[in-house]
């Protein structure tokens, strides 16, 4: 079988490197983040491939597929058709739930459409997507936006002091006058003094709510506020109607279907005593147990589908989810293994798997399974490729390819190529971290204070009673599902939301035009610098105003539309991809331009603006969190999961909250910058704040002072405390699973 064959590959930070991947092996890709691993998986082999596919496509197709460059590589040989499996969130709206991201919902339709009692009708009436099944009231969401009539009123206002908060019926204005009618309410008398006949006319039109309107243009403004907003559609609302009637309106429960989506008919159906609502409110493991219990014959070959779908479920760790679990609420974690279950069933091979940290989110008892399905898909007859930091995942491997040394500019070299046991003894920096154990921290802080959790219920969280210490660094652990993160962010971070400051996986919000220095707030000073030195505009400094070329208006490429072609983009020649224009760049701050300046490293800027106050103190954040090397006008859309966790924590590691939460920091991270993050968050703990992080890391949990363990499971059978001490103390006493891999690692 020949190999991938690449040569002359310059992408991103690669250093015009040449190399040679295995097929039909599992080829683990190592390095610290950023040092330019991704950039040979998915920028160019998975880029290209894909690329490469979709040119056998029609113009037509072509034009309705994703657009991929061609990456900076001479020569490129011997490529198969790829699958990316990556770490991406799953998109979809308010219906993208688990059961239909992964078919099983169809399946359970059919099911219903087939054996329900009683017979409702083709497997249409069991969708909540479609006419035919879903709730009229709610159309298949199960929620509704219904008015907050507490925010739209001044109690201690009359009508005529204008109580009513809404825009329109402001004094004097239309329908101020409209409702104006002192013979059925006071309207010099105070909301909160108003008999409820009096507030239900205003409200509803009628002294008796539900009553027929008593003056025909008089619909009542609760009434009149659902049927023009409430009854629209988001999609039919401007931006700005949206964000003004945002504080008038709550989202809550269908009071029809009581969140259930479907219509009547629909719930009707049963298959042993369970509707189709109940079987997607079960978890995997208690579903594929009633399942066994369906005996039809006309139901058995669906039935025997859905076992298989949910057995792969099971097998991949995620025996607690359930197919009505909304999609958007999936970590990125989970949503990379449920991606990978559309996989697991295929009958494909030659073909180029290509999986982004797979084991992120995943308790180290779940990261065997894991690796069982890498093994079984490269059994198959595929390649599979990983970017990986787990050593577990790294140690199945045939073959490893570390790249660095550093990250940025200082990496993009290929350190070593070959065996997992060679690269322990290889001398690079990912080898020596692999076989170096971490200590468990005997040296333990002990708590200033405790801030208390009582009878917490939320999810699967069980009557919880906990009591969080403060001043010292606490990581809250346990298995996949098993109600960490429902006790600390849903639970604590709420209760106490005045003094945390919550640090979790969620993506940075910003546009394609964003960089470090615009997301973390100090290029406007960069620019201010500028503009003073020169003395002029401080717009003609940012590419996304005055300062940007007229030609490619400020994003330093041309694309060139094609009628019955792929359109093409090219570095535009003006501006050479700066995105400045001439007058521009014609200013400079002791010697360098805004280009030079945006194209330095933190390291070197650090040094360059040491006068100024504001922006040195961003760039000590972004050093105190092991940020040397990104440049300052590096896009965000560029940075790995680690850097992005890193970019947060240096946003806020100067807040004035004393409770910091972290969820999963080490996401992304290399082994041998664990102990870095740790560090920092050692740093926080000794200005006298308390850290709190929701960890799996085996290794984060010895530099603990504090270990919370959530289970004994996940799902139903999870929810509570098992485990409450120093890591030292759970290696000793600790019977939970948490505990048995602390032992082991």
């Amino acid at each position: 079988m020949e190999p991938i064959r690449i040569s002359g590959l310059r992408q991103n930070n690669l250093k015009n490197i040449s190399l040679q991947i295995p097929k039909n092996k599992i080829v683990v890709f190592t390095g610290v983040s950023g040092s330019g691993k991704s950039s040979i998986v998915f920028d160019t082999i998975a880029a290209e491939s894909q690329r490469q596919m979709n040119e056998t496509y029609s113009a037509w197709v072509r034009g309705r597929l994703p657009k991929y460059e061609k990456p900076q590589v001479e020569m490129i040989e011997n490529l198969n058709p790829s699958i990316i499996i990556d770490q991406s969130r799953l998109g979809g709206n308010a219906r993208s739930t688990v059961g239909t991201i992964s078919d099983m919902y169809s399946l359970l339709r059919l099911l219903y459409s087939r054996i329900g009692i009683p017979h409702v009708g083709p497997a249409s009436f069991f969708s909540f997507n479609n006419p035919n099944g879903m709730c009229p009231t709610c159309s298949g969401i199960g929620k509704i936006m219904d008015l907050d009539i507490t925010q739209m009123i001044e109690p201690d206002k009359s009508f005529d002091e204008g109580c009513f908060l809404l825009p329109a019926f402001k004094r004097d204005n239309y329908y101020w006058k409209v409702y104006r009618h002192p013979e059925y309410f006071r309207t010099d008398v105070p909301w909160k003094e108003l008999n409820e006949a009096e507030q239900n006319f205003l409200l509803y039109g009628n002294p008796v709510k539900g009553g027929p309107r008593v003056e025909k243009k008089v619909e009542g403004v609760y009434n009149q506020f659902k049927r023009l907003v409430l009854m629209k559609g988001p999609d039919e609302q401007t931006d700005s109607t949206l964000k003004k009637i945002s504080r008038f309106t709550y989202e809550c429960q269908c009071p029809d279907c009581k969140g259930k989506r479907l219509n009547p008919a629909a719930l009707s159906s049963r298959i042993n005593g369970q509707s189709i609502y109940d079987m997607c409110q079960m978890e995997f493991s208690d579903l594929r147990k009633e399942l066994d219990r369906i005996d039809d014959p006309r139901a058995l070959s669906v039935v025997s589908q859905l076992k298989a779908s949910l057995d792969r479920m099971i097998d991949i760790g995620l025996p607690y989810l359930f197919m009505n679990r909304e999609s958007a609420t999936l970590s990125g974690g989970e949503a990379q293994r449920l991606k990978l279950v559309r996989y697991m069933g295929s009958s494909l091979c030659g073909m180029i798997y290509i999986f982004d940290e797979p084991s992120t989110g995943m308790h180290p008892r779940d990261v065997h399974r894991m690796t069982r399905l890498l093994k079984s898909l490269r059994d198959k007859g595929n390649t599979v490729l990983v970017v990986e930091h787990d050593k577990d995942i790294i140690s199945i491997a045939d073959e490893v390819i570390d790249i660095g040394p550093l990250a940025g500019k200082n990496g993009g070299n290929v350190l070593f190529q070959g065996s997992y046991e060679n690269l322990l003894v290889s001398g690079t920096r990912t080898g020596d971290a692999l076989s170096h154990h971490i200590q468990v921290k005997q040296n333990v802080r002990k708590p200033k204070a405790t801030l208390s959790i009582h009878d917490a219920s939320i999810h699967n969280l069980k009557d919880v009673d906990v009591d969080i210490p403060l001043g010292i660094l606490t990581v809250v652990t346990g298995v996949a599902g098993s109600g960490k993160s429902s006790l600390i962010r849903d639970v604590f971070a709420k209760q106490y939301e005045d003094q945390v400051v919550l640090i979790d996986q969620s993506a940075i919000t910003a546009t394609g035009r964003s960089t470090v220095c615009t997301f973390l707030g100090f290029f406007d000073e960069i620019r201010k610098v500028f503009a003073s030195e020169n003395n002029v505009d401080s717009g003609l400094f940012t590419f996304n105003g005055k300062g940007a070329c007229p030609h490619c208006k400020g994003r330093g490429y041309i694309t060139t539309e094609l009628v019955f072609m792929d359109p093409v983009t090219t570095v535009c020649e003006y501006c050479n991809g700066t995105r400045y224009s001439d007058e521009a760049l014609q200013y400079t701050y002791q010697g360098k331009t805004i280009v030079d300046v945006l194209a330095m490293s933190v390291e070197e800027a650090l040094p360059f603006f040491a006068d100024n106050r504001k922006i040195s103190r961003m760039l000590d954040a972004l050093m105190e969190v092991g940020l040397p090397y990104i440049s300052l006008g590096q896009p965000l859309s560029t940075f790995s999961g680690g850097e992005r966790q890193r970019v947060k924590l240096a946003q806020n590691i100067r807040k004035k909250g004393n409770i910091y939460v972290l969820d999963e920091p080490t996401t992304g991270l290399h082994p041998s910058d664990i102990v870095k993050v740790m560090e920092i968050l050692e740093g926080i703990v000794d200005r006298g704040n308390t850290v709190i992080v929701i960890e799996h890391n085996t290794d984060v949990m010895k530099l603990a002072d504090y270990i919370i363990d959530v289970g004994p499971d996940g799902g139903t059978k999870g929810g509570q405390i098992v485990f409450e001490g120093t890591p030292d103390k759970m290696i000793k006493e600790g019977t939970t699973i948490t505990a048995e891999y602390l032992r082991k690692g």
